[in-house]
């Protein structure tokens, strides 16, 4: 079983309950806002601990009542709604920031690694440019390279598309689900687009009010 979810987290407004398994490579939770959807990739990728439960992906324990592993250990590859690159580095120095060891800036050069990921998301023109010199769609360019540079064991993309316009949001979502299949990490990607959903899953789960919906 590729996931093996089942996890509750108590907050003081509110409570979540995920359950899922499933075998595939590209889930989906599709919800409304406050449904739990970030949340939820909070507890997958470590930034919050479960009150209690297991998480297992691709038959490797990451939390459960005896393990806790870190979010170093579970190498997850995280793209946030707003991408969060850091303003004062070019593209080129966000994409690489992960390879970097400590909390030293990458050099203005890019290493190997960097540049073929420049090429393969079409970046070099823009790689000595700072976030705040780029679109919509390369800020987004540049946080799933940053992302996939690490070779996570799972990608979570938390609504990456809510900033692009259509157009520019379907040639992404060809774009994404062309890179998913090359590097084949498993991804969970949260949205309240049905199309997203549509487009990038092999399974949709749906999620309303902190549980999994029927």
């Amino acid at each position: 079983m590729r996931f093996d979810i089942d996890i509750y987290k108590k907050l003081p407004s509110f409570e979540l309950k995920l359950k899922l398994q499933s075998p595939h490579e590209k889930l989906a939770l599709l919800g409304p806002s406050g449904a739990g959807k970030s949340l939820s990739l909070s507890l997958l990728a470590g930034l919050l601990q479960p009150d209690g439960g297991h998480i297992r992906i691709g038959g490797e324990t990451w939390f459960d009542a005896h393990t806790v592993l870190s979010v170093q250990q579970r190498r997850v590859g995280l793209v946030f709604q707003d991408y969060a690159l850091f303003p004062h580095l070019t593209v080129a120095q966000n994409i690489g920031f992960g390879l970097q060891p400590g909390w030293f800036n990458p050099g203005r050069r890019p290493s190997e690694k960097v540049q073929q990921w420049l090429d393969i998301l079409d970046l070099n023109r823009v790689a000595d440019h700072y976030p705040r010199q780029i679109s919509g769609g390369q800020k987004q360019r540049t946080a799933l390279a940053r992302a996939l540079i690490m070779q996570p064991k799972l990608l979570l993309l938390d609504e990456p598309f809510a900033a692009l316009d259509t157009d520019l949001r379907r040639h992404t979502r060809a774009e994404l689900l062309q890179l998913q299949q090359q590097t084949g990490v498993p991804m969970i990607l949260i949205t309240h687009d049905q199309a997203d959903a549509d487009e990038l899953a092999d399974e949709v789960w749906r999620m309303a009010d902190g549980q999994m919906a029927v």
